[in-house]
């Protein structure tokens, strides 16, 4: 196949994902990972060096503006909730999981150490995804979800971290940048909205799309990741955003129209079926384990701390996606888990994102409180939440 064969199958696939979300009222993410799925398993479609680099900067956007739509003063004032859920979130599958791999499954020690590592996951991409197609991102509720999706997340990096990758002398200046541009862009905002905002050539856009290339190149030297830099410069800068609303939806709608779709095809693209078919025991062994670790943990938690939504707040801290292929990837490469066990694993990842969002977006969504729901319209780029949020929320 060649790049244009692929673009245009890609392109087709992006716009029949869209439809099919709007007329069954189904997260447009969720169907663009099993378009994934079936277009590589059916009919062979496959990545391309372009696609993965797409992909991996869809996944660093994505963190950013769900880093952007969390209210650093709802963030302070429940800070207490977003630590315990978020590190339940971690803690309770991260362990689960591993102990299930190497003593029910009979995984060697490193390989149920990184089967535990993959699972202990919750996807911020995914989560606010649906959080923004919803129109909950604006809500209390929406807030400490992305809050403690990211706690869980640093779990889950701190952990990999810690267990099994090995630093070296980039990871310093990784970390210099990081911290520079965390601490020098939110001051620079205003100064630059001022100068070279509300232009059709988008200087704010490009600012933060530079940002964060900077942060994949030093992240990428160092054998890291930038998906936690790019939230923490997303919250960082969220004052300053959430001022800016219409910037903001811009900002959306080129993520969410360009960029987002590759990330969740190319997710579904690593799922092998034949392998599946093989270990069919273990897949869904290994995903009951994942779910079913998440709802000890969060739910009760959940149940102290947020009583109206807690199913809703279990089920979406049940996704996974980005740090559990990582982390799946990096097993692999390292030679410590096999290829049968990664296919395994990316796919007890691609449906822990695809069952719980299904089952909470069916059956458990809360719809935003009148006070939340003026908000978070202020926000909403047309196009992406109207008619999917009146089917599954019952707004109106």
């Amino acid at each position: 196949m060649d790049s244009a064969w692929i673009a245009m199958a890609m392109g087709i696939l992006i716009l029949v994902a869209s439809m099919a979300s709007v007329e069954l009222g189904i997260s447009v993410a969720l169907i663009e990972i099993i378009l994934g799925v079936v277009a590589s398993n059916g009919f062979g479609l496959h990545t391309t060096p372009w696609i993965d680099f797409l992909a991996s900067f869809a996944s660093i956007v994505l963190t950013f503006l769900a880093g952007a739509e969390v209210d650093p003063d709802v963030m302070q004032e429940r800070l207490k909730e977003s630590l315990w859920i978020g590190g339940i979130s971690f803690l309770v599958p991260f362990l689960g999981a591993w102990m299930a791999a190497y003593y029910l499954f009979g995984w060697d020690w490193k390989a149920a150490q990184i089967c535990g590592v993959a699972l202990s996951t919750t996807s911020l991409a995914v989560v606010y995804a649906v959080l923004v197609e919803t129109g909950l991102t604006h809500t209390t509720l929406g807030k400490i979800i992305m809050a403690s999706t990211f706690v869980t997340d640093f779990g889950t990096a701190l952990a990999l971290s810690l267990m099994f990758v090995r630093p070296t002398w980039w990871l310093v200046p990784f970390l210099l940048v990081s911290a520079g541009l965390v601490i020098v862009m939110p001051r620079l905002q205003p100064w630059f909205f001022s100068r070279y905002g509300g232009r059709v050539i988008e200087p704010e856009i490009k600012g933060a799309f530079a940002a964060l290339l900077v942060l994949m190149y030093f992240a990428q030297r160092a054998e890291s990741h930038a998906v936690l830099p790019a939230f923490v410069l997303g919250l960082a800068a969220a004052r300053i955003l959430q001022a800016n609303r219409e910037q903001q939806r811009r900002f959306r709608v080129v993520a969410f129209a360009l960029l987002t779709p590759f990330f969740f095809i190319k997710s579904g693209m690593n799922v092998s079926l034949t392998a599946v078919a093989a270990n069919l025991g273990l897949t869904a062994g290994l995903l009951t384990v994942k779910l079913l670790a998440k709802w000890v943990g969060v739910y009760p938690t959940a149940r102290r701390y947020l009583s109206e939504g807690a199913t809703y707040t279990t089920l979406l801290m049940s996704t996974g996606l980005t740090f559990g292929t990582i982390s799946s990837l990096y097993g692999l490469n390292a030679g410590i888990i096999t290829k049968d066990q990664f296919s395994v694993l990316v796919t007890v990842v691609v449906l822990s994102a695809v069952v719980p969002t299904w089952i909470a977006q069916r059956f458990f969504q809360p719809a935003p409180r009148p006070t939340d729901r003026g908000r978070a319209s202020a926000g909403m780029a047309p196009g992406v939440a109207d008619p999917r949020t009146r089917k599954t929320s019952g707004e109106e």
